[in-house]
């Protein structure tokens, strides 16, 4: 080889390099697991958003997605378990010019945070809810969650699990979120659309995603590959957006409506708040 040529070792970085706090890597997740593909189309999105990145916070609770936060380089915060959101809550009160963030999972979202989860809903909290659901709870052993379909063997479940599960597209929406929607960690590119909607969606925004566990739940319910997974989504996936949320409960095995389920606008909490003090300063405090 001659002096002038140019041998390059060092590869061409990522474009979400920027994004990723390289020192914490490699991660924790297992080999066929749906979470990095998730947080994939949250970078990706936030870097179409054309959002100032110094005002965006990502909170997470406990669980295999929580880790989330630590990966980010972004302000970010790992709280305890099931109180991402009120956490969340208090920083988007503190400093309303922030876009808040929520990454975690169903297990610390939907069971521990359930009443956290439906409060900040109705009171349409101005923050954007990315929920991985992989109808288990994957990091400590794979017991039955709120989300596992009934029949599903988990680690507490052998017989399978005789609990009905939460719709939960159906239980944000009725709880009062702006924006609902749900995607398989399959329709990538569905999946970051639909985060960057709920970025920009002043309000509570709710996403779901359905993430394969091939280690835990895949392994026990004839899906004992992440590919095997990704393959029962491909094959019983279907997008009927606009559908009422109420319709898309999953069933083992049974067909995973995607789509978006709602989009629609009204007053966000601070707006209320805003208002009323407005209102008071108007008429003296009577």
């Amino acid at each position: 080889m001659s002096d002038k040529q140019v041998v390059n070792l060092k590869p061409d970085r990522n474009p979400m390099d920027e994004l990723l706090r390289e020192d914490r890597l490699p991660h924790i997740w297992c080999s066929g697991c749906g979470i990095g593909v998730a947080l994939t189309c949250f970078i990706k999105a936030l870097q179409k958003s054309g959002l100032d990145l110094d005002k965006v916070a990502v909170v997470s609770g406990i669980g295999c997605t929580g880790r989330v936060a630590g990966y980010v380089k972004l302000d970010s915060f790992h709280t305890t378990h099931g109180r991402a959101i009120p956490f969340a809550t208090g920083l988007k009160l503190a400093n309303p010019e922030l876009k808040v963030v929520v990454f975690s999972g169903d297990g610390d979202l939907i069971a521990i945070g359930g009443n956290h989860l439906i409060h900040a809903a109705r009171r349409n909290v101005d923050m954007t809810i990315i929920c991985v659901n992989n109808f288990n709870y994957g990091m400590t052993g794979g017991q039955a969650g709120p989300t596992t379909p009934a029949g599903a063997i988990t680690s507490t479940s052998v017989y399978g699990c005789f609990e009905h599960p939460f719709n939960i597209p159906y239980l944000a929406a009725a709880s009062g979120a702006v924006y609902v929607a749900r995607w398989t960690a399959l329709h990538v590119r569905r999946l970051e659309k639909s985060i960057l909607e709920a970025l920009h969606k002043s309000g509570f925004s709710f996403v779901e995603v359905i993430s394969p566990c091939p280690t835990l739940y895949g392994r026990w319910n004839k899906q004992r590959t992440g590919l095997a997974q990704m393959q029962y989504y491909h094959d019983k996936g279907v997008i009927r957006h606009g559908l009422d949320p109420k319709e898309v409960d999953i069933g083992l095995h049974g067909e995973i409506v995607e789509g978006v389920f709602v989009d629609i606008e009204k007053p966000t909490f601070l707006d209320f708040c805003s208002a009323a003090l407005a209102k008071n300063a108007e008429t003296g405090g009577s």
